[in-house]
């Protein structure tokens, strides 16, 4: 898979953060990036999700967007 097919499916699942999680803002999706534990911080702010909780959904959304699901900055 080369890195546009990889970038795509990263925006794919950013989209799908922000369409079950309408409270995030642009800058707490951007977390989800390289600070997994601060995003699931925010998850647990906004929603009031235990970790473990906020950890599968989103492992779910992320096997949901397929095989290239995580972002390696080049």
């Amino acid at each position: 898979m080369n890195k546009e097919q990889v970038d795509g499916k990263f925006e794919q699942l950013k989209g799908k953060l922000k369409e079950t999680w309408g409270k995030l803002t642009d800058n707490d999706i951007t977390l989800y990036d390289g600070k997994r534990e601060q995003f699931l911080g925010r998850l647990k702010e906004h929603y009031g999700l235990a970790k473990e909780d906020a950890e599968v959904k989103v492992k779910a959304l992320e096997d949901a967007c397929g095989p290239a699901n995580t972002h390696k900055p080049a």
